[in-house]
């Protein structure tokens, strides 16, 4: 028999040693008049949804009478600091209790807490927690909570009974991380995608130390959840493999056969009257149900249904159906996307994180109906994925945050296949690689630019405080700012009106902002014909009246729009373009977010993705904004106000690495970093001292091909590419590529959190699937490793990509926003070699 389908029986065999139904007889749970808020991790203290709802349920600010249980981390520090939270959203501190309940000693105090597991079957600590309206416990290791507040004959302390006692009169629980995965009956303990798939459910912690895999481990959990599975940290660890595993070990538990897997800093907000489940918070909830689930020796799995649903959606568990936000529109018929999606196989892959990719390249893309991911270890072994439109599959798409896209997924089907992969390496690049006749533009220095840049990866949200208020801060301040916004890229105005009003939300006057007439073409939704604008690029009037902007803003779209409204024939600067250069110079700041970022340097990168730039070199073709979702690099000369090398946007979300390295390699000076800006992020140029910082939610990736290895013979082969990664806090000298990192944050080197042996990062199931993610958690942060491997190939032909530690890297961290990993790091190598890929 097949070895998965071992794997996969191995669910039920252990639920006999189990016994979960122990935890909580079904009609126990009935009548439950408390509810439920459930946090898949990474909760951020600036989070005011979450917040909020939690105190809400509590019984609001003046009422709530909330406790903390401690004991899943190994310090008192993440309780307290929940405590400090609550009593920023205006819970008064004598209203909030850190629970005496822990089985261990905290490493951050001097006294022996570990003496408080006597006291969990004391009628005064029963007492305390009767007096409370809510009770939230706080990450760490979920097994802590359940051995601390569980006897060792599987019967509840007396403080668990006091829990429940609670729960049942009315009060709120809640929990983040381990604190989310005692909810349910089954209890998630451990294990990853890949493990749990290959080697199924144990009941016990295996100790085969350093693996790169590990089965799915079960426990009994606190059961206040009847309803299903409960996993987190869903979109940062990639889940969705054990989750399913997990699944199908309860369908003979509980009368549902759902599961959920919950994002972090977001909430399962669960209401036990009403019988439903809403979502809240900034990612989404994934439900799994196995309910239609196909078993065979050969294929492995077929027909899991998968959803993915978005802040403000609904679940209704009793009747398994989804209410979505009514504001949203259905996609299906009406699809934005037309582009043939690449296969997910590793960080180069375009919206590579799971919910991302079978948004943008299925199911809100007309041209097609499956898409495909990999699973893998070193060896190759392990699966593929399939993921189908039915005809129940829908998309629902809406904005968030100003004009950020939001999706929720209803009814994808999934079917995993085991798999096994053969690298070899491929030689003959050079019958597919291109090179180009473009010609590189002049370089101009200007050394004597008093103004300032802010170069967005796009997708800005208008939440984003930080980054707004730089912008109007260069510009003069919100009381003498004079700003003009060039709507050139976007095919409708929305987006330039859109910004102007979040320029009036945070205080500049709305007479001071002007959206100016430069386009080339018409906009969608106006009764003006706008491509009448291209002959304003060198007028007189107009040139003069922005002389008196101190900034211009270039909002997103095509990027080859605005050059094509900015540029005149010949390539030559129009008379409005200069006016922009004149008030530059003088210190005007002059920003612009995804297209707006891309005409920034000399050098613009108009089209194409990582496999495509790496694969077929550069063409002189460009068919729109299709081209934009991958196939080859395509090039056009830039505005040159950014002089320190070549940026790319959108770095993170659109995994534009590969791009970005040929882009330079061909036609960069390599001596200067090429800068990659991911999204709702900002490089802020200070072109009087040289230096360049990072404002906003992500960070700028650094390109450096100063010591690169290539040959000419086998295009797209790099040996020596050198990656830096840094974010808000951090700067980078322009002039010297001086890196320097928030003096608050800790070196890893020598002190490295994780050690592990990693898997090949092999698309939407493996952990950390952002690139900068990847190589701090699984290399730079990681003393198990010296290197880390990821893929891009399709249809048999692909290149690795090889990160390698060097004496030279490092890698730096901190907390941000509450108890968020905030990691920077330096000098990582990166090879590149083409592959060919053998599939059997």
């Amino acid at each position: 028999m097949n070895s998965f389908i071992i794997s996969i029986l191995s669910c039920w065999l252990v639920l006999a040693s189990l016994n979960i139904g122990t935890v909580v007889k079904a009609e126990e749970y009935k009548g439950v008049k408390g509810n439920l808020l459930i946090v898949g991790g990474g909760l951020g203290e600036s989070n005011r949804e979450i917040y909020q709802k939690f105190i809400e349920l509590a019984g609001g600010e003046t009422k709530a009478k909330i406790g903390i249980v401690p004991v899943a981390s190994a310090a008192l520090k993440s309780s307290r600091d929940f405590k400090n939270s609550l009593m920023k959203y205006g819970v008064p501190a004598e209203r909030i209790n850190i629970l005496p309940i822990s089985n261990h000693d905290f490493s951050d105090t001097s006294e022996d807490e570990s003496k408080w597991k006597d006291q969990l079957d004391s009628r005064e600590l029963a007492e305390e927690i009767s007096q409370l309206t809510a009770v939230w416990f706080v990450g760490g290791d979920q097994l802590r909570i359940t051995e601390t507040l569980q006897k060792k004959d599987g019967t509840n302390s007396g403080a668990l009974d006091a829990i429940w006692d609670i729960y049942r009169n009315g009060a709120a629980l809640g929990g983040t991380s381990a604190g989310a995965a005692i909810m349910s009956n089954v209890m998630i303990a451990g294990g990853d995608s890949l493990g749990a798939l290959k080697q199924g459910v144990v009941t016990e912690e295996a100790k085969t130390g350093n693996q790169e895999y590990e089965p799915l481990l079960i426990k009994k959990g606190l059961g206040f959840f009847q309803h299903g599975i409960v996993d987190q940290h869903f979109n940062e660890r990639s889940r969705l493999g054990r989750l399913i595993v997990a699944a199908l070990t309860q369908e003979k538990e509980t009368s549902t056969n759902f599961a959920y897997g919950i994002d972090e800093d977001t909430a399962m907000v669960v209401n036990n009257q009403l019988n439903t489940i809403e979502v809240v918070g900034r990612n989404g909830l994934a439900v799994v149900d196995t309910g239609k689930v196909k078993q065979n020796n050969d294929t492995g799995l077929e027909n899991i249904r998968f959803s993915y649903l978005a802040p403000g959606d609904k679940i209704h568990y009793d009747t398994k159906t989804f209410d979505v936000l009514a504001s949203k529109d259905t996609t299906k018929g009406y699809e934005y996307y037309s582009f043939q999606a690449l296969p997910a196989t590793g960080v180069f892959t375009p919206y590579g994180r799971l919910k991302n990719y079978l948004t943008y390249s299925l199911v809100d893309n007309e041209k097609m109906d499956s898409v495909s991911s990999c699973l893998y270890d070193r060896s190759g072994t392990g699966y593929k994925l399939i993921f189908r439109k039915t005809n129940e599959t829908q998309g629902y798409w809406g904005y968030t945050d100003g004009q950020k896209d939001d999706y929720s997924i209803v009814n994808i089907a999934m079917d995993i296949v085991p798999s096994k992969l053969t690298f070899k390496a491929n030689p003959d690049t050079s019958t597919t690689y291109h090179q180009s006749n473009f010609e590189i533009p002049k370089k101009v220095k200007h050394e004597d630019i008093k103004g300032s840049l802010v170069i967005t990866g796009g997708a800005l949200g208008s939440s984003n405080r930080e980054l707004y208020e730089r912008f109007i801060e260069l510009a003069g301040g919100k009381d003498k700012a004079r700003i003009g916004i060039i709507p050139a890229a976007s095919g409708k105005l929305t987006s330039s009106n859109d910004f102007k009003k979040d320029l009036i939300q945070y205080g500049v006057k709305a007479e001071s902002i002007e959206i100016l007439p430069v386009s080339n073409h018409n906009f969608k939704g106006t009764k003006e014909d706008e491509s009448l604008w291209s002959e304003n690029r060198n007028s007189l009037e107009l040139a003069e009246k922005i002389k008196g902007l101190t900034g211009v803003w270039f909002v997103g779209g095509d990027q080859t729009l605005i050059t094509g409204s900015l540029l005149n024939e010949d390539k030559s600067n129009s008379q409005v373009l200069n006016s922009i250069w004149n008030i530059y110079k003088n210190g005007a700041v002059l920003g612009g977010t995804s297209a707006g970022a891309a005409i920034m340097s000399g050098i613009m990168l108009a089209g194409g993705d990582s496999y495509g730039a790496l694969t077929n070199g550069i063409t002189n073709h460009y068919d729109g904004m299709t081209q934009q979702e991958g196939g080859p690099l395509y090039l056009e000369q830039g505005l040159g106000f950014f002089q320190y090398g070549i940026v790319d946007q959108h770095f993170d979300n659109k995994a534009r690495l590969g791009r970005l390295v040929a882009a330079s390699y061909e036609m960069g000076d390599q001596n200067q970093f090429a800068y990659g800006v991911d999204e709702d992020t900002a490089l802020i140029v200070n072109n009087t001292t040289k230096k360049a910082e990072v404002v906003g939610r992500g960070g700028v990736t650094l390109v450096d091909l100063s010591k690169v290895q290539a040959n000419p013979q086998i295009p797209s082969r790099y040996k020596n590419v050198v990656i830096s990664y840094i974010v808000p806090g951090d700067t980078v000298n322009l002039r010297t590529n001086e890196i320097s990192i928030f003096e608050g944050k800790e070196a890893t080197k020598g002190k490295e959190y994780y050690n592990q042996k990693i898997a090949p990062n092999s698309g939407v199931l493996s952990p950390h699937g952002l690139l900068s993610h990847f190589i701090a958690y699984d290399l730079v942060d990681n003393r198990g490793v010296n290197q880390v491997k990821s893929y891009s190939f399709n249809n048999g032909t692909g290149f690795e990509m090889t990160f390698r530690k060097t004496p030279e890297t490092n890698g730096f961290w901190t907390y941000k926003d509450g108890q968020k990993d905030d990691y920077s790091f330096v000098k990582v190598s990166l090879d590149i070699d083409p592959i060919k890929v053998i599939e059997r």
